[in-house]
């Protein structure tokens, strides 16, 4: 096993499409942490703030445990951010972690 960076970047304006596919995407993230294979996920906000409010979000990271890059690719393509058209591109990429230690 190892960790992957998964990071999708947003199409312009999709505050309402990740809204809308949310709570699909936060389930198969814990499923994830269920499985002790999260090491973190989060949004970026679209401005420097917690809550950007109406200005949104531009992306995500998730560090994830895969066995293989094809299999974290394969995960990260059917998230619900890319079938509900939030994301306009997603990268997948192998992840080392240093520290924490």
């Amino acid at each position: 096993m190892m960790w992957y960076a998964i990071v999708g970047h947003d199409i312009a304006d999709s505050l309402e499409k990740r809204k809308a596919s949310r709570p699909a995407h936060l389930a198969r993230l814990q499923t994830l942490q269920d499985e002790g294979r999260l090491l973190l996920a989060g949004p970026f906000p679209s401005v420097d703030a917690n809550d950007p409010g109406a200005a949104g979000f531009s992306g995500s990271l998730i560090v994830a445990e895969f066995v293989t890059l094809d299999e974290a690719k394969i995960w990260a393509d059917a998230d619900p951010y890319v079938s509900g058209g939030v994301y306009a591109q997603v990268s997948v990429q192998p992840f080392k972690k240093v520290f924490p230690a």
